[in-house]
């Protein structure tokens, strides 16, 4: 399993052609199952220059970057601040799990601020985003038969659970197996076998595929208890749009030359 402890990422970070305002480490990472051969999911928030936004240009709101490091493969994925506020209003639950992610490579004030503001963009209909990233990932493990897909699976509908009920963004699959009752039991198994391998299959497991189907439909039908029931509101106040966008002129102003 990659220790990202002796991971010297800070060349990267200074290596970006623009202020990088922060970067959090995502992936299986993140959601608590990597493998001894995981790569390791960068992401964050980069801020243009002002003229790359009023100029005939199409400025690059997205940057991507892979390299390899003492064999660990490495990706680096970043949007321009305006971008990734534009997502978070979006009812996007990837980038506040990026956002909120506790793996911290690179921070900034912009970035607290961000995780301050995060909590006013949580609504009801993030339920559907989770929903619809378990239904890709299910139809993916019906081809694959691999354990990570099958993972993600479980995970993203027990972190949309969990969010209805707590208004709480949790992405790590072990933490959310304690904390939302009806997540099954053999969990902790199938991210055991995973550790393994990262492409490794459920087969070995000697967890049925019925007991899974069935699982899966009972929380697909959880979620939807939980979004009916949830105390989330069904859009974003006027007042965190306000917030985000005097924080996005406030950065883009105080970067610009003197």
């Amino acid at each position: 399993m990659t220790d990202l402890a002796t991971i010297d990422l800070q060349p990267v970070i200074a290596g970006q052609p623009d202020p990088l305002l922060f970067a959090t480490v995502s992936g299986a990472h993140l959601y608590g199952f990597p493998s001894r051969d995981s790569d390791v999911d960068l992401r964050g928030v980069h801020l243009l220059p002002a003229e790359e936004l009023l100029g005939l240009r199409e400025p690059e709101e997205t940057r991507s970057r892979m390299w390899t490091r003492d064999g660990v493969e490495m990706d680096l994925v970043t949007h321009d601040l305006r971008k990734f506020v534009r997502l978070m209003l979006r009812r996007n639950g990837y980038v506040l799990e990026q956002l909120l992610s506790p793996l911290v490579v690179h921070t900034s004030g912009t970035h607290a601020e961000l995780v301050a503001l995060a909590p006013g963009v949580l609504t009801s209909h993030h339920a559907h985003h989770y929903r619809g990233f378990a239904e890709t990932q299910w139809r993916l493990f019906g081809k694959t038969g691999e354990l990570k897909p099958l993972l993600y699976t479980f995970r993203v509908l027990l972190t949309g659970i969990h969010l209805m009920r707590s208004a709480e963004v949790q992405a790590d699959l072990p933490t959310l197996t304690g904390e939302v009752a009806e997540a099954p039991s053999y969990l902790s198994e199938l991210i055991g076998a995973k550790s393994a391998a990262e492409h490794g299959a459920l087969e070995p497991t000697g967890v049925a595929r019925e007991r899974i189907a069935e699982d899966v439909e009972r929380l697909r039908a959880v979620l939807d208890d939980a979004q009916a029931a949830t105390t989330l509101p069904d859009r974003p106040g006027e007042r965190v749009h306000h917030d985000l966008h005097g924080l996005v002129v406030r950065s883009r102003l105080s970067a610009a030359p003197a």
